[in-house]
């Protein structure tokens, strides 16, 4: 397999704004609310992002121009970036602290914009990128339980394949909820706590359809396939490190899955094998 080394061309960095909001709230460990899309040439970059019960949006314009500086052992060093507006996404009525926020690009230049709740609530809506009003239609799916028992962290996501199905997870339910729309499909029990969780995305090329869901499950990286019964829709575990949390998992366009967590090592698998290819050890100071 030939290897592809990616190199930064720059790093900027943006401040919120402490009028839009100045006291944010701590979250969950997991770094999931937080969603950017970058804009037409790459002029600008929206920003969005959850704080307590809201949704904040910020646009931050991006210098070509701006060359990538280097501190002591290749530290890379942000240069400030310019806030151009910020403003509150107003269609993400929430209840509770949302723990989640995901974007996918949808049809006539909009985007699709998920939260979801420490309780389970989903709030999925359409925002235009174009027009001066970002509002257009927006849909709310309540949890399977209403929302009755202890709040946690919960993540969001959509298929990359099929725009109307998005996945629900929630960490102390130990369930994962699969929605077309509002409709929803089935439910996926897992051993452990979820605490990340990926469609896995296929090539044109490769004759799947976007079935198959990674999820991270403490130790363990689980793969379910949604037009299974099976064993609740687990094909396959691959077990790490005992002792080990899996913090991060996601997938690439040939249907590759990558997974790192507190062993500070980004491992590579391929589903189809149910093999690591590769594992790059020792790549962060800290948990991925």
């Amino acid at each position: 397999m030939r290897s592809t080394v990616l190199v930064a061309r720059s790093l900027q960095k943006a401040s919120v704004p402490p009028a839009l909001l100045s006291d944010p709230t701590p979250g969950s460990l997991q770094p999931t609310r937080l969603a950017a899309h970058v804009n037409g040439a790459g002029s600008s970059c929206s920003v969005y992002l959850a704080s307590g019960c809201r949704v904040y949006r910020i646009e931050i314009r991006l210098d070509a121009s701006v060359m990538l500086s280097k501190g002591k052992e290749s530290l890379l060093i942000p240069d400030n970036a310019q806030v151009i507006s910020s403003s509150v996404v107003d269609r993400c009525p929430h209840r509770s602290e949302i723990q989640s926020v995901a974007l996918a690009e949808g049809e006539d230049d909009c985007l699709i914009l998920g939260t979801v709740d420490s309780y389970g609530h989903l709030i999925v809506s359409r925002l235009d990128i174009v027009a001066d009003d970002i509002d257009r239609t927006s849909y709310s799916v309540p949890p399977r339980d209403c929302g009755v028992g202890e709040g946690s962290w919960a993540g969001v996501c959509f298929s990359p394949m099929q725009q109307s199905m998005v996945a629900v997870a929630r960490q102390l339910c130990k369930t994962i909820d699969i929605y077309d729309q509002d409709i929803h499909v089935r439910s996926l029990r897992t051993l452990w706590y979820p605490s990340s969780f990926s469609f896995v995305q296929y090539s044109p090329h490769v004759n799947e359809s976007s079935s198959l869901l990674a999820t991270a499950e403490g130790s363990q990286l689980s793969i379910w396939d949604l037009r299974m019964n099976n064993n609740g829709g687990c094909v396959h575990r691959i077990t790490g490190s005992v002792g080990d949390i899996i913090y991060s998992t996601c997938s690439s366009p040939s249907g590759l899955i990558a997974s790192g967590g507190t062993d500070r090592a980004v491992t590579i698998y391929d589903p189809r094998r149910w093999s690591a290819l590769s594992r790059w050890v020792g790549c962060s100071k800290f948990e991925v």
